[in-house]
Formats: structure tokens, sequence, C-alpha cells
């Protein structure tokens, strides 16, 4: 079941969520998710995808969040590309790191090429692949992050690219980070990622290029978790897992955090997955 989030932009200004939850074949792995609209006066940016398919004997698990900027263009494009890309790669299921690499340079030099169709926006990327129920490919560009329960202990699966960490990468690409206006670092005094799918006129100095983590799913891991990073803003690794791991049922965790984050006066908008692996 793979979610697309659209609100009426007649009513931006309006506070605007939806929810759902899924599982698997056999029933054991559960996930749900809930978005938020922010507080600002624009149509809703965050897309998500979560849904379980079958492919060439194996099952998949697809999950996703896309937090778009300068409008939802890009963002649903990649709802209804991103992953398809990857699993096209001849080499997926052999290489698949290289797969998803490639298929991330693939998605973005497309979006690039159909500017004229999908605007000068962008958005950033985290996407997770469970094969089996037994692996996770995790991949991201931008600061929408996925983090795992161990043992009931927050571990981080993605990194969040900012331009103050990749300072050096952004400069050498002749670019530069400011933090005016306001107060936060930005590529060119412009955007607050330093990778990301899109951004036609930055894309000079920005990278789109994702981190990759591949882990076994081990017993001791009960939840996963991604949001964007209007969930992040206000909710430490830790807590989010601590909220999720003691509501059993994965949409009413994901419900529940980004009702926190609300409560923490969050103003962006705010998607969460949970996906809990077994119980």
């Amino acid at each position: 079941m793979a979610g697309l989030c659209c609100f009426n932009p007649q009513h931006a200004g309006a506070q605007s969520s939806t929810s759902g939850k899924g599982r698997n074949i056999e029933g054991l792995i559960k996930y749900g998710f809930s978005l938020v609209k922010g507080k600002a006066n624009h149509p809703m940016e965050d897309y998500h995808v979560a849904k379980f398919m079958q492919k060439k004997g194996h099952e998949l698990g697809l999950f996703a969040i896309y937090d778009g900027h300068l409008g939802d263009k890009v963002p649903v494009y990649l709802q209804k590309h991103l992953f398809s890309n990857i699993l096209k790669e001849v080499e997926f299921w052999v290489n698949p790191n290289r797969s998803i690499s490639k298929a991330y340079e693939k998605t973005d030099q497309a979006i690039l090429s159909n500017s004229s169709g999908l605007g000068r926006g962008g958005s950033t990327a985290v996407t997770v692949i469970l094969i089996n129920g037994q692996q996770l490919l995790v991949a991201n560009v931008g600061d929408s992050r996925a983090v795992l329960s161990r043992g009931g202990r927050a571990l981080q699966m993605s990194i969040d690219h900012e331009p103050s960490t990749e300072r050096g990468s952004i400069e050498h690409r002749g670019g530069f980070v400011s933090n005016m206006p306001g107060d936060v670092p930005r590529v060119n005094g412009q955007l607050a990622v330093s990778r990301a799918f899109g951004d036609r006129s930055l894309k000079l100095h920005l990278r789109s290029d994702p981190d990759i983590r591949t882990i076994n799913v081990e017993v001791n891991m009960d939840v996963l978790i991604l949001a964007s990073d209007g969930l992040w803003k206000v909710v430490s690794n830790q807590e989010a897992v601590d909220i999720a791991g003691r509501i059993k049922d994965p949409e009413k965790a994901a419900k529940e955090l980004t009702a926190e984050a609300l409560r923490r006066d969050s103003r962006d908008d705010i998607s969460c997955i949970v996906v809990r692996f077994r119980g």
C-alpha cells in the first residue's frame, strides 16, 4: 500500500493529515504511517511510500520519505519512479548498493532534464528496501532520516547531509555556505541540505549521490522509523524509539510521533513511517 498524500492548496493553511497501515503476507511485519501538513502557507510537500510486493520470488518491503522544497512536483516524481528505477537495475540482486547508487543518479538526471515540467524545486529522500524480512538496504540524500531500534537503543541508519558538515564539497564545486539569511547554514544562502534531487539552479554545488547502509535484521531489532526533518528537528532519535517502542500498533505509533512533534511546535510538514518487525 503506497500512500499518495495530496492536499487542496486552497486550504494550505489548515491542519491536514493522513495515516494508514499494512503488513507483509505472513502478517509478522507491520507498518504504519502518519503525515501532517505543516503551518507554512503552501501545499503539503512531504510524500511517502509504504508497501510490500513480490519480485522474482522475494518479498520486498519498500518504505520512503520524500521531503520536497519549492513545490511538490519533485517528491511526487520520486514517489512514482525511484523504487521502480532501483528495481529495474539489472545488477540489483547481485549488487544492490551499486544499483541503488545508479538509480539515484539516473532519477536525478531525469528530473533535471525535465525541469520545464517539474519546476525548479527539489527533494530529499530516505529509502529502505527490506528483503525477505531479513536484510535492510537504507539509502538517503538530504536530512530525512531512518532510525532503527536495536535492543531499545536508537541506531541512526542514514546520514544527515547538511551544508555545515559538507562545506568542503560545496566549496570545491564553487559554491559557498552562509547562515544569511536566517540562522541555518545554507548552500549559497538558499538550501539547508547539501544533497538533494532536483534543484537545477544549485546543482553545480550540490550532490545527489546517496549514502547507503546494509544491515541484517536481528532478533533484538523491533522498530524502524523513517521521518522528515519536521520530526527530527524537535524529537531526538532515542525519544522517537522510546515512543514507537511502547506502542504496538505502528500506525498509532506514527501518529503519536507526529502529534508529539506538533506539541513541540514543529512548523514544518511532518511525515513518519514506523515498521515493526515482530509482535
